[in-house]
């Protein structure tokens, strides 16, 4: 058991920093207050090889491992996780490329993608279906060597700049996944919705309306869906805890910053027991969840399953980065709950982990089923 990064990890991490130093935290607050996508940020992630990279080498891509993918994440997210996302979300759309795809739907979908930059969405949610993915609405009905595809798809991530969606549809009663292309006829992108948090994050309602989609976009068999969306969890749960983690260690930096320059009654803030105990409390919290989320992307790296420790962290981290932005802003007092300082960005901003790629209590729910099926924890 080695808990140390090795020489190129750390220099991965480093390279992860400098970027964020550069582009994403100078440029947090601007697009935090105009929701302008930030496709240039986005442009500069691609050059320096931070998109994309776990795609297979023999696609073009890096093969990158899950855990090298949340150092960077880390990184990036501590800057700003409304662009982190934006930079990140690609990977919940291709990972089903990557799990069930043939040869030829990753060559042609998966290809592009290392050569410039581009953008993919995961369209599963709908209006009636969110975490109960099984009652996705959405339908596939297969005429000739097509299916035509007809529903609504909501919050999608990436949704108006992606080039193609992986779609969860109903063939009959079969959950089934397949790749369509943005620009097929009948697809209509919904306006920016106005989101609580990271709005730097491009989420649009999505729209098919008797959408042709050639069989051989299928990914796997009829019915195979479900599964597919399932296990592309596995994949990036951790890397959804990472983008949390980013917010925690925030936090911690501008909570511990102002403590230690306030001062009250002629002490520093830090000097005083409830001021310094809740430091130490919210990085205890931020030690114990980046080592788990960092265990639970190496699980997945060796081929081990991990379903529930990317359950457990996706959830904890979540609950840390939500408790941690609270207690930056209580430190901060009346400052913490002005847009004059950046604790309020982090609160909004931490919101949506508990939220999406499965809300806490779904997280809750598969670890209780996985404890269910054992005699007892090793």
């Amino acid at each position: 058991m080695d808990f140390q990064l090795t020489k190129e990890q750390e220099e991965l991490k480093a390279k992860a920093k400098a970027f964020t130093e550069e582009f994403v935290s100078p440029n947090a607050l601007k697009h935090d207050r105009s929701g302008e996508f930030p496709k240039d940020i986005c442009k500069e992630a691609f050059k320096q090889g931070f998109m994309n990279s776990h795609i297979p080498t023999q696609f073009g891509g890096k093969g990158e491992s899950v855990l090298n993918h949340c150092l960077v994440m880390e990184e990036i997210c501590t800057g700003c996780t409304g662009i982190g996302t934006a930079i990140d979300a690609n990977g919940l759309s291709q990972y089903p490329v990557i799990l069930a795809g043939n040869d030829a739907q990753k060559k042609e979908f998966l290809g592009p993608m290392t050569e410039e930059l581009m953008f993919s969405a995961y369209a599963v949610t709908e209006p009636e279906a969110g975490s109960d993915v099984a009652r996705v609405k959405t339908t596939a009905v297969k005429v000739g060597n097509d299916y035509v595809i007809n529903g609504v798809k909501w919050w999608i991530t990436n949704g108006s700049v992606a080039s193609w969606y992986f779609v969860l549809a109903r063939v009959d009663t079969k959950l089934t996944g397949f790749i369509v292309p943005a620009d097929s006829a009948g697809i209509i992108r919904g306006a920016k919705e106005e989101n609580l948090g990271q709005h730097a994050s491009n989420t649009v309602r999505v729209t098919f309306e008797d959408v042709k989609v050639p069989e051989k976009y299928r990914l796997g068999e009829e019915g195979d869906g479900f599964k597919i969306a399932m296990k592309t969890f596995d994949h990036t749960r951790p890397g959804i805890a990472t983008g949390a983690n980013g917010i925690t260690k925030a936090a911690i930096n501008i909570a511990l910053t102002y403590s230690k320059v306030r001062r009250t009654f002629d002490k520093k803030l830090i000097s005083y027991q409830g001021i310094s105990f809740k430091l130490a409390e919210i990085t205890t919290f931020f030690d114990a969840s980046r080592l788990m989320t960092y265990k639970a992307a190496q699980m997945f790296d060796l081929g081990i399953e991990n379903s529930r420790l990317a359950a457990q962290a996706k959830w904890y981290a979540a609950k840390v980065a939500m408790d941690s932005a609270i207690e930056a802003t209580q430190i901060l007092g009346g400052y913490g709950y002005t847009n004059e300082m950046p604790a309020e960005k982090l609160l909004r901003d931490a919101k949506i982990y508990q939220i999406y790629e499965g809300a806490s209590e779904i997280q809750k729910m598969i670890i209780v089923g996985k404890l269910m099926r054992m005699k007892e924890v090793d």
